[in-house]
């Protein structure tokens, strides 16, 4: 089997500094001091599928080729020993033009399926890539590592390690291939101050409900304004202690609670209230300098990710385990409607920390704030 291996070396550079998005700012994201992430979180998703390989599960003796550049967008990621067809070299700047050319390179080579590390953006340039190259190109299975800023498109697998688990049952036969959606921001609604993710496409992956993430719904009831008010006004409470400080999450739930209470709260950022103060859209540094600096009470307010049910890790980079650490997991609380919770057994975690991952899988429940005074828990579930 032969395995085309794209990564964009600049998704995800510019999660942690607040950017809502890494396209066409990596260079300002790293001279920001900003680290790889898609890159490692394909070595990652490699690294756990050569231990597959080497494991009683991989019963058809499967010894697969990977095909793609050397360098940051291919090999540099493998592990020692890995096969591997080398097809060309990283340029020394990428770009979505470079992506695009990598997919038509990997497809030339006749590979199988597509392996790729990025978010949103970078799925969104490879399937208009692959739909350049004709009708054929776009059946090719695409598997997901996330490593973007956004993931809100279906062909991502939940984690690195899980994307390993569906190349591996794919691979094998034990999955079949599924059409599923290609979503992303829609950038020209944000710009009006709205959240909106919009369908920009279709492309074909392996269906694994447990190990693919789905792609993310937007529920939407009129009838559930009396329900936002309701968690707006519990909120209101807490915030009569004048020394909580309020960690607020990104997405719309948050936004709207927060207008209830006359907050003009960043859309797609986090916003930290104390005293009566916004500090909005701060970046992982100035989120530890703000919680560091604060001795009283804190609570983190987060919003899950509709159909998907991720908690943390997916638009909120910001929130980095040291954050997330400095803040407290006791003093988190999920805030959601009923409606955006359907179909939803538990919530996901993916902080980018296994030891805080299993940490959150330890205390099991996380309590979620469904109206005024009304709570209940759900289980955590890791990506």
């Amino acid at each position: 089997m032969r395995i085309g291996v794209v990564v964009n070396p600049d998704a995800g550079l510019g999660g942690r500094l607040a950017f809502k998005g890494s396209d066409g700012r990596a260079a300002e994201a790293r001279a920001a001091g900003a680290e790889d992430r898609a890159g490692p979180r394909m070595k990652e998703a490699l690294v756990a599928f050569a231990d597959l390989l080497a494991s009683p599960l991989n019963r058809t003796n499967l010894a697969p080729t990977f095909v793609g550049w050397t360098g940051r967008m291919g090999d540099a990621w493998l592990p020692a020993g890995s096969s591997f067809d080398a097809i060309g070299t990283t340029p020394k700047s990428t770009s979505a033009e470079s992506t695009a050319e990598l997919v038509g390179h990997v497809l030339e080579a006749d590979v199988d399926a597509i392996l790729y590390a990025g978010g949103d953006g970078t799925t969104r340039d490879i399937v208009e890539a692959l739909g350049r190259l004709g009708e054929e190109a776009t059946t090719t299975p695409l598997i997901g590592v996330p490593g973007g800023v956004k993931m809100h498109s279906g062909c991502f697998a939940t984690t690195p390690t899980a994307a390993a688990e569906v190349l591996l049952a794919f691979a094998q036969g034990d999955l079949r291939t599924a059409l599923t959606e290609v979503m992303d921001l829609d950038e020209e609604v944000y710009l009006k101050g709205e959240w909106r993710v919009r369908m920009y496409g279709e492309a074909w992956t392996p269906a694994s409900p447990r190990f693919m993430q789905g792609a993310k719904e937007q529920v939407e009831r009129e009838s559930e304004e009396d329900t936002i008010e309701g968690m707006a006004e519990h909120v209101r409470l807490l915030m009569e202690d004048e020394d909580m400080m309020i960690v607020w999450g990104s997405g719309g739930t948050l936004r709207t609670v927060g207008r209830h209470l006359d907050l003009d709260l960043t859309l797609l950022g986090i916003d930290v209230v104390h005293g009566g103060q916004v500090h909005a859209d701060l970046d992982e540094s100035a989120l530890l300098d703000v919680i560091r600096a604060h001795d009283g009470p804190r609570l983190l307010l987060l919003s899950p990710m509709g159909g998907q049910g991720f908690l943390i890790g997916r638009g909120n980079l910001q929130l980095s385990p040291d954050v997330l650490v400095a803040i407290g997991l006791d003093h988190l609380l999920a805030v959601a409607t009923p409606s955006k919770l359907l179909g939803l057994s538990s919530l996901r975690i993916d902080t980018g920390s296994a030891d805080l991952d299993a940490t959150f899988l330890e205390r099991r429940f996380v309590k979620v704030l469904q109206g005024f005074r009304t709570t209940r828990v759900m289980r955590v579930h890791g990506a």
